[in-house]
């Protein structure tokens, strides 16, 4: 079973497998059908795709229309239903792979720990990283799975609780964001800009090797133990996509603990009342 990573020569020769699903993850924030339309062009073969608006995202507002940031968790039940469509039983093991060092990959890896499917890994070093052929055919056809919610791997909190850290600092939050954009220096993206207040900045790619592969779990150990305690840790990014490649960097370095707040800077800042910093 693979939890954390694999590398392209392990899932070579783990394929073909009657119980692994390869799932392509690759997205663009900025363009929206570029996933697909890469996807079309090419990829592993037999994986099928995700779309991370539609599909690894629930709705933006509440029932009472408050806005929950730009990639709130999608319901529980919408993710098993999706995952079973692929085939996902409570045994398969799931590859998620994108073209980005795991920025979109790792959502996908979080929501199947969420769920309690620990049986997910993602490619180590993306598509980049893949030597086989590609293939631009529709994988076969899969008998529907029977995954089933269990006891979850992951956790989360949520901004009244990020709120209320502000007197108790009991919390970390760490901001994954580019530097630019957690000190308040770009606003193309980030519609109000800065960070929460105590956040601390750690860039999701610096757990990248030059390669475009994670760091060793000891090394990133070295970098990420000064943050404090992993269970007190809350990871954050622009709307909870990125923060979850910090998260999977905490778990390949073995410090477990550290919790999701899935809407992040973008629901944070679509209230005025919640306060901000810059610098």
């Amino acid at each position: 079973m693979f939890t954390t990573l694999i590398s392209a020569s392990e899932l070579a020769r783990a394929m073909p497998d009657d119980d692994l699903v390869i799932v392509d993850c690759r997205h663009d924030l900025q363009l929206l059908t570029a996933g697909r339309a890469a996807f079309e062009a090419g990829h592993i073969a037999g994986a099928v795709f995700a779309d991370m608006e539609q599909e690894l995202a629930g709705a933006k507002r509440d029932g009472a229309g408050v806005f929950l940031g730009r990639h709130p968790l999608p319901a529980p039940a919408d993710l098993l239903d999706l995952l079973r469509r692929w085939g996902v039983n409570d045994g398969t093991q799931v590859v998620a792979y994108d073209a980005h060092g795991g920025m979109y990959a790792a959502r996908l890896w979080w929501l199947l720990r969420w769920l309690g499917h620990p049986a997910v890994a993602v490619l180590d070093g993306g598509l980049q990283a893949w030597s086989g052929p590609l293939s631009t055919a529709a994988a076969a056809d899969r008998a529907p799975g029977n995954i089933s919610a269990r006891p979850a791997l992951a956790g989360s909190v949520d901004a009244a609780t990020l709120v209320a850290n502000l007197s108790s600092e009991e919390l970390t939050v760490v901001d994954a964001r580019a530097p630019d954009r957690f000190r308040g220096e770009n606003e193309t993206i980030d519609a109000v800009a800065g960070h929460i207040p105590g956040a601390i900045n750690r860039f999701f790619k610096n757990n990248l090797d030059a390669d475009g592969r994670f760091k060793s779990a000891e090394l990133l150990r070295a970098e990420l133990a000064p943050l404090g305690d992993a269970a007190s840790a809350v990871m954050q990014c622009g709307s909870g996509v990125t923060a979850c490649h910090n998260l999977l960097a905490f778990e390949i370095a073995g410090l477990t603990g550290a919790r999701l707040y899935p809407g992040s800077w973008s629901e944070w800042s679509a209230d005025a009342a919640r306060p901000v910093q810059r610098g």
